[in-house]
């Protein structure tokens, strides 16, 4: 025994000989500790595991650092079916112990092994599913999610006492004795099994009682009744000579006599069998066919979790690979910066890329370094497009083909905001072709952009002409 206080051996004194701390206490509760121990594993060797769980818990609130009981508890609890507890209380003695641990074995033994993890993984999660179906009073899918429970884990006692209570509900005492046999091999004295036993020995039990005979008192006369081995015999006083008719008349209601008894007591009790034949074959099936009704349901919920997840993907797909995609718009910059790299005289090849990328629609779709080589680009080959752009939208102008010029000179100012020729034709297209809203928007930044330059004036004097014509148009 260790002192609680310096980590020293004690020895048979009532205080530590190294720190000199009063151990009578300490030294007691270990004792105890150590008898609830020893009692719980004399129960374990006699199966009498619920016992032996009551004992080692006692045991560990006194000494909860009892490597010995932690061990002897999860090996209790894995041979009642409880795997988790039993994992719990190994994980709790390895970290009390890291070295020279038994519990290091019992761990490995069930990680290391993929299928009986998988197993206990199933059976909890179709236990719980049971324990679901009984609240839902679908008893009938809880025993079937029960059975495949049990034959995936034979030992779970607590799987084997709600199968049983099922059976008792359904008043099916047979097979519920069955089922609570199986746990009493497995826990002798689980006081949840012994009360569902008793309840089912009761209902199987013959009623008790005592059958009311009577004597029939012979005539005096009449015959003659004397027991010869296991027979009886009876004969008459008077023996006459039986005639014809009578012979006739008595073997008549000796067929007509058997004929009630076969009908009376043979034929229902036949019939009856027949039923019963008949009520099996049809809770098999009916057992049956909850089965496959439970897993059609399983992979109806497996398919709509296939299909939307397939949805979801088909999706962000398109998301990436269709017309506006971040994929696509990828592609389309490669190409321009492929083009320039090439030639960097070809600036309407590289123009024709970036116009169809349209940054506002891709959003955040796509990362910084996508956004950051979209400016370069722009950036390099910006005024000798905006130039470009400018002459063709001027040209246009210059025809009187507003409608023509407005993309054309829309494109110019966007390569190249601070060409203010751009932007004040452009607002001229828009007053030409009545989209009043954007003209006005134009002027104003001329005006904003360019102060001072002729460009200002007229946009200013423009403005105003186009505000008077919309007050004029409203008191109309």
């Amino acid at each position: 025994m260790i002192c609680y206080n310096c980590g020293c051996r004690l020895s048979e004194h009532d205080f530590c000989t190294a720190c000199g701390a009063d151990v009578t206490i300490y030294k007691k509760i270990m004792h105890i500790s150590n008898r609830f121990y020893n009692d719980g594993l004399e129960k374990a060797q006699v199966r009498d595991l619920t016992g032996a769980i009551t004992s080692l818990r006692q045991c560990l609130k006194f000494n909860k650092n009892h490597v010995e009981a932690r061990n002897l508890l999860g090996l209790v609890y894995f041979e009642m079916g409880e795997v988790v507890a039993a994992l719990s209380e190994w994980v709790i003695s390895k970290n009390l112990r890291p070295k020279k641990n038994i519990a290091d074995d019992y761990i490995n033994m069930i990680q290391t092994n993929q299928s009986r993890l998988d197993s206990i993984n199933q059976t909890i999660k179709k236990y719980n599913q049971a324990l679901l179906y009984c609240h839902q009073q679908s008893l009938d899918l809880a025993i079937i999610q029960l059975k495949k429970v049990l034959s995936l884990n034979p030992k779970f006692v607590r799987a084997h006492q709600l199968l049983a209570l099922l059976y008792i509900n359904s008043e099916e005492w047979e097979r519920a004795r069955r089922e609570l046999y199986k746990c009493s091999q497995i826990d002798t004295n689980n006081t949840i099994t012994m009360r569902y036993l008793k309840e089912v020995e009761h209902m199987l039990a013959p009623e008790e009682g005592g059958k009311a005979s009577s004597k029939k008192r012979n005539k005096p006369g009449d015959v003659i009744k004397y027991q010869s081995g296991n027979e009886t015999i009876i004969q008459p006083m008077n023996v006459k000579e039986s005639k014809g008719v009578s012979t006739v008349v008595n073997m008549a209601i000796g067929i007509l006599i058997g004929l009630a008894a076969a009908w009376f007591l043979i034929l229902p009790a036949r019939i009856q069998s027949a039923q019963a034949s008949m009520d099996e074959d049809l809770r098999e099936v009916s057992e049956q066919l909850d089965a496959k009704t439970a897993t059609i349901g399983e992979l109806e919920q497996q398919v709509k979790e296939l299909t939307d997840k397939n949805v979801s993907i088909q999706a962000d797909l398109d998301g990436y690979v269709g017309t506006d995609g971040a994929l696509q718009a990828m592609d389309k910059l490669l190409v321009a910066a492929s083009a320039y790299l090439t030639d960097p005289g070809q600036v309407m090849q590289v123009a024709e890329s970036l116009d169809e990328i349209d940054m506002e629609e891709l959003g955040d779709t796509v990362s910084e370094d996508f956004k950051t080589l979209y400016e370069r680009l722009t950036t390099l080959v910006g005024p000798e497009l905006a130039k470009a752009y400018y002459d063709e939208g001027y040209e246009l102008y210059s025809q009187e083909q507003y409608a023509a010029a407005l993309p054309i000179l829309v494109k110019a100012h966007q390569y190249d905001e601070s060409n203010g020729d751009a932007l004040y034709y452009l607002a001229h297209c828009y007053r030409f072709t009545n989209n009043n809203a954007k003209a006005k928007e134009a002027y104003e930044q001329v005006i904003e952009q360019f102060p001072g330059t002729e460009k200002a004036r007229n946009s200013r004097r423009f403005l105003t002409e186009l505000e008077n014509a919309d007050q004029s148009t409203a008191v109309r």
